[in-house]
This record gives structure tokens, C-alpha cells and sequence, in this order.
């Protein structure tokens, strides 16, 4: 019996993604390791998120970086840097953003749900399609940055991160980039800025596989200072309940540290091999479509597989399968999207393969074979 079982629940194979629902990543051994050495003592933690800043800055090779609780909570701290500076007064007003530049630039297309973390440090968004002369027009004095945001979900149109960049500084506007999982390839973790941005946040327990609940934002060390000061363990800071705990600093620095020494081609065979795998035995089944697919972007590279069928011809629907799948032993989680989701033009099933662990591509592809064979409608 696993921990989790002790409390009456069941773990799950996932075949979905780094999703926070599903716990995120499965740590190295070696972070969590890192993590039950660091809970062992006390640390001043504004001198180690210095310390861990520096390393993880060297690694990366960026100006600075600090460590946050989780993308999410980056954008916040990113938003809440660029209308502060690095004045202690005015982090303790946020929300309140009277006398302040509050507004941020963004893409029609970049908008999404995570814009809310912006609304949380007390921004206002103003609007512009790819039209440059409306991003000049749209850097006014009450700007405090533009908002950027590389995700497989933003599909529409925008100018391009360098141009944008280049217009913003000549005005001395900031430009800040969401960028939770845009690895691999690792060469982004300093790519956004090498193209001009001012902050960019990463998500740590993503495919850098770190903490779940971690994060790091890099940039400017003006801007990163002013980041620390909204964030925790200042007491009067928007970011005081989103702190990172001394486990997870220490837990991320050496996340990044394995990251960056990854064999990344090797992992990338290991992918593939599964992805193969599971088209292989799904393709024995008349009547489905399966395809080895890559996000849209150019971040969060890797392979995983679209799998439809007629739903006629074998008696059983997307969401049966999707249902039983995550109601059956073993539990088996994967994604369903249809044309609600961002470039999707018909439903489908994702299954994701670098959050496997080894040997559990047979399972999940076994299992839907099953599953599709019986030929029951629900």
C-alpha cells in the first residue's frame, strides 16, 4: 500500500500531460532528495532565494533569476515588479495601484484564463490585434509593460516577440512573457530573453520536473529585484501567500540542474519509441485515426498522440472511453479536446507519453484497445 492509498485514493497513470490536476511531473530521485535534506534545517530565506537565484541564473545563463510558487504566481509577481519597481511602499498598496502605471499591453490573441493573474496584482489590460501601429499607439504613459504569452492554446495572430520588444524599450516599456511550459527545448530557458524580454516565468514542475507547486522567473536584475520585494516572506506583499517553502527552492535549483545536464536527444528516442508503440497497437483497430503530433509553437516539443474514431462503427464514444479509462483498474487518465480547444476542429483524444513512467504505454494501450474492441455504445 502507497502513501496515497493510506488515505483512500487511488494514483493514476498518466497518459494526459504535466497537468496540475494530475500532480504536475514525477520527481528525480535526486530533487527529492535535495528537498528532505534542505527540511532539515532552518535557513534565512531571503539569503537563500539569493543564493538559489545566482546558481540557477549561472546555469541558465541569464542576469537573474528568483524562485517562485508556480508560473501562475510568476505572472502575478512579473505584473506586480513592473508597477512597483523595487519601492517597498507601493508593493504594500497592491492591489491598489493608485498613482501607478497599471496597464498592460496585450495580444487579442494571447488572452486566456491565466490573464487573471495579472488582475491579481491590480493590472488592466489594453487590447491590440497584430497590427503594429496599434501597439505603438497603445504605449501610452500608463503602461507598465506589455504581456506576452507563448502557449499551444494561443493560436491566433500576434507580432513576434523581438519586433515587440524593440518597439516597447524605445518608450521604455518593460515586456514580460509567460512562458510556464515552453520546455523543452531547454535552449528556452534563456532564448525569450536573449530576444528581448524583460521577465519571462517558467513553470518548475512541468517537464523541468521540480516541485509542482515551484516556478522561477528570469530577467533583468532590476526587474527580479522588484519581484522579491512583492514577493514572500515580505509581510506586506501580494505575493506573501504564494510563498515557496526552503523544500521547494532547494528541490527546483537541483530540478535545473539535472535539467540542463539532461541527454535531451536520448529522452526525446524515449518518447518516440512510445508514441510508435502505442500507434502500433491501436492501428490494428478498423475505423480510428491515429496521429504523432507536436504542440503548435515553438515550445513544450514534444511528441504525443491524436487519436478518433467513428463513433458508429465501433459502438463506444470519445468520452465512454475517457470515463471508463479513469473509472477502471488501473486508472488511466488522458485528454479529451474538442473544437472548443484552440486549433482543434474536431474531437479527439490526446495521449501524452513523456508522463509515463516506463512500461506504461503498454498498459494504456492495451487497455483502449480493450476498450474500443467490446463495441458497446454507453
Amino acid at each position: 500500500m502507497n502513501i496515497y492509498q493510506e488515505l483512500g485514493v487511488e494514483t493514476i497513470i498518466n497518459a494526459a500531460g504535466s497537468m496540475t490536476d494530475l500532480g504536475g511531473s514525477i520527481m528525480d530521485p535526486e530533487t527529492t532528495n535535495a528537498m528532505i535534506a534542505a527540511s532539515r534545517y532552518f535557513v534565512d530565506i531571503p539569503e537563500l532565494h539569493q543564493a538559489a537565484g545566482r546558481r540557477i541564473a549561472e546555469l541558465v545563463g541569464v542576469e537573474a533569476v528568483h524562485v517562485c510558487l508556480c508560473a501562475s504566481a510568476g505572472i502575478t509577481l512579473m505584473a506586480a515588479a513592473c508597477m512597483t519597481g523595487t519601492d517597498p511602499i507601493k508593493a504594500s498598496r497592491l492591489p491598489d495601484t493608485s498613482g501607478m502605471k497599471n496597464r498592460f499591453v496585450v495580444h487579442q490573441a494571447h488572452r486566456n484564463p491565466f490573464d487573471h493573474a495579472v488582475h491579481i496584482a491590480g493590472g488592466e489590460f489594453s487590447e491590440i490585434s497584430s497590427d503594429l501601429g496599434e501597439l505603438k499607439a497603445a504605449l501610452t504613459d500608463e503602461v507598465a509593460a506589455v504581456y506576452y504569452t507563448y502557449a499551444w492554446f494561443c493560436v491566433g495572430e500576434a507580432l513576434p516577440l523581438k519586433q515587440v520588444t524593440q518597439v516597447a524599450h524605445r518608450v521604455g516599456v518593460p515586456v514580460i512573457v509567460d512562458a510556464a511550459a515552453q520546455v523543452p527545448p531547454v535552449e528556452n530557458l534563456s532564448q525569450f530573453i536573449e530576444n528581448g524580454a524583460d521577465l519571462v516565468a517558467f513553470s518548475g514542475g512541468k517537464a523541468i520536473q521540480g516541485p509542482q507547486s515551484s516556478g522561477l522567473i528570469l530577467g533583468r536584475k532590476d526587474l527580479v529585484d522588484a519581484c522579491t520585494i512583492n514577493d514572500s516572506p515580505n509581510v506586506a506583499s501580494i505575493g506573501r501567500g504564494m510563498k515557496a517553502a526552503k523544500e521547494e527552492i532547494v528541490g527546483l535549483v537541483k530540478a535545473i540542474e539535472l535539467y540542463v545536464q539532461k541527454d535531451h536527444a536520448a529522452e526525446m528516442r524515449i518518447w518516440e519509441e512510445r508514441v510508435s508503440h502505442i500507434i502500433s497497437v491501436l492501428s490494428e483497430i478498423d475505423g480510428i485515426t491515429l496521429r504523432r503530433e507536436l504542440p503548435p509553437g515553438i515550445g513544450s516539443l514534444i511528441p504525443f498522440v491524436s487519436v478518433t474514431w467513428d463513433e458508429k462503427m465501433l459502438g463506444v464514444t470519445l468520452q465512454e472511453v475517457v470515463r471508463q479509462l479513469r473509472e477502471g483498474v488501473p486508472r488511466i487518465a488522458i485528454k479529451l479536446v474538442d473544437e472548443q480547444t484552440p486549433g482543434v476542429k474536431h474531437p479527439q483524444l490526446w495521449i501524452r507519453v513523456h508522463t509515463l513512467q516506463e512500461g506504461e504505454e503498454t498498459v494504456v494501450a492495451r487497455r483502449i484497445k480493450e476498450l474500443l474492441s467490446e463495441r458497446r455504445l454507453p
